[in-house]
Order: structure tokens, then sequence, then C-alpha cells
């Protein structure tokens, strides 16, 4: 099978050769310059040849136009880190204007999109890592304010909110004209321990089922990556994306309960603890056991959050080779 008939049949519940596996990365200090950022993706994927290419940027790239400033100062995620907010105030929340998607660090990540189908044409399935209004407003001004405002000054978010969503709907548009397959859609406050249900439901999910609402019909590989650590099922279930990927293997949901809650595919699978260990038996194990635990159905092989850096690159093969045994004992 190719890639993409090997990913559609899986979403759709049918038999496939193997289970398809794509991990994925931060690329830091490369991520900063478009040209670098493309070939450190293109050599991943030409090293493990994964069944699809997520494009991650780091986490912040959609606010840093609005004067936020994120810094990488060593982290193994390969993530930055937030050094100066740009909301300073609740009111500034109302001044947020819509920001051009073809400039600043969205036009960058437009032009990471381009070198990439440049290099792999359509042999790759191509998925962008997207953040949700929400996790955009919150990097923009800090945990503390943001739930201060959220708290005591909920009209003013709502206004600011809004603006991050056009702005997000405008880059959708974008990306569909660059021709990808699809986004990965991170929400990051469907989750107890950060929000309140009532809380989240209120400023975060009109905006999420807004923007899901929008995406293009062509687009047949968005995905939903939920980091909570008690994940609302119960209510991103609306959501409805095709593939949906979350800490499975530290929380509840397992792979296996998550498959009848979920639409289409689950991922997961693999945590970053294991994945860095310098045993390959422990990963081997833990690629084994979420195809066991999933009959080897409806089931995208991937890390649970990024990378690390320090990565064994013997882990990555490692489950490369599991997937291959996995094919060949088919």
């Amino acid at each position: 099978m190719h890639k993409r008939e090997r990913l559609e049949n899986t979403i759709a519940g049918h038999a496939t050769d193997r289970p398809p596996v794509a991990l994925w990365r931060h690329f830091p200090g490369d991520d900063q310059r478009p040209s670098d950022f493309a070939r450190s993706l293109v050599e991943f994927q030409a090293t493990y040849d994964w069944d699809m290419l997520l494009v991650a940027p780091y986490s912040a790239y959609s606010v840093m136009d609005y004067g936020a400033v994120f810094e990488w100062k060593g982290q193994l995620d390969g993530d930055r880190t937030l050094s100066s907010a740009a909301i300073a105030r609740s009111l500034t929340w109302t001044e947020l204007r819509p920001l051009d998607p073809q400039r600043g660090e969205h036009g960058k990540l437009l032009e990471v999109v381009r070198l990439l189908r440049e290099d792999l044409h359509d042999r790759v399935p191509l998925v962008v890592m997207l953040y949700s209004p929400l996790a955009q407003a919150e990097r923009l001004a800090g945990r503390g304010a943001f739930l201060r405002d959220l708290r005591a000054y909920g009209d003013r978010l709502h206004t600011g909110l809004n603006t991050l969503t056009e702005n997000t709907l405008r880059f959708m548009e974008a990306l569909r004209r660059a021709g990808v397959d699809g986004i990965c859609y991170v929400v990051e406050h469907a989750d107890v321990d950060r929000l309140a249900e009532t809380e989240y439901r209120t400023f975060g999910l009109p905006y999420d089922q807004k923007l899901m609402g929008e995406l293009p019909p062509a687009w047949w590989l968005n995905m939903l990556r939920l980091t909570a650590e008690m994940p609302m099922f119960n209510v991103t279930e609306s959501l409805a994306l095709p593939v949906t990927l979350w800490r499975s293997s530290y929380n509840k949901p397992d792979l296996a309960r998550g498959k009848s809650l979920v639409v289409g595919a689950v991922a997961g699978g693999l945590p970053t603890t294991s994945l860095q260990n310098d045993a390959v038996t422990t990963v081997r194990a833990d690629a084994r056991d979420a195809i066991q635990l999933t009959n080897g159905r409806r089931l995208i092989l991937m890390n649970e959050e990024p990378l690390l850096l320090s990565t064994p690159l013997a882990n990555l093969r490692t489950v490369k080779a599991v997937v291959d045994s996995a094919k060949g004992a088919s």
C-alpha cells in the first residue's frame, strides 16, 4: 500500500498491510528560517520514511507578530518559552487586529510548506500543526494573566478570541491554497486540571467548532491533538476529526477505550519517556503493545508529545522495524 491508501484505510477501519507510523518533533533554531526548517523536515522524512509528515513549528508561532517574545533556552522538547507577554492589560484583547497570513510567522510557515511540496510533491501526506484560539490567547498573555482575564474580563477576552479565530481562518485558507492534506489541531484547555468544563465550553469550544466547521473538504487527514492530563472526550467529541492523538500511555482512556470514543483512527502509543530510554526493548514493547491493544486497526503509531532532542536514533529505527515486522506477519 502507498501512504495515502494506508492512512485512508486505517481511518475507515479497513484492513491495511501494516499500521501507519509517523513520529514528529520540533526543530529549534532551524524553525526560524523557512529553508532550514524545510530541509530538516525533508531529511527527517527521508531517513525514516514516515507515512505522513507532521510539520510542528514552535507552539507560539501564531502570536509572535503581536509582540510576544518566546525563546528557546535549550529545552529538550524543542519548544520555546514566553519571556515577554503581549497582553499587559485586559483592554488589549479588544485592540488586537487581524494579521495578514502571507506575512510574518504565518508567511514563513507557508514558505516552508511550499518548499516541502516542491521537494516531496504528493508522495508524502503533509499535515501542519495549528493551535486553538484559546491556546494562542494563553501564549499572548501568559498563564496567570490569561486566567485572570478569562474569569474577570470575559467579554474582553471573547473579543480577542474572535480576532484570533479570524487569523486562524485566514491562515487555513492560505494553507489550503498551499496544498496541505490537513491540520493537526491542538486543543490544550479541554482539561479538568486547567479549566472547569463550563469555562472550556464558554471560551474554547465555540471557537474550535467554528474553525472545524470551515475545514476544506479536500483535507482528508485532519487530526485533533489533546494535550490534557484528563481530556474532556465528552466535550471534544463534537469536533469529530478523523484522527485523535492524546497521551493515552499516561492517562485514561487507553487506545482501546479511545477507539469507542472517537470517529476514525486513534493515534499515539509511544510515550516520550520510553522513546528517550536507552533500552530499545522498551520502545519495541510499547509499539507492539499499542498494535496489540488496538488489534492493529484504526491505529496510527505516533509519539504522544514532541520527541525529545536527546532521543536515541536507534529508538526511531526500532519503531520502524516493529511496523515493518507487522507487515511481514500479515
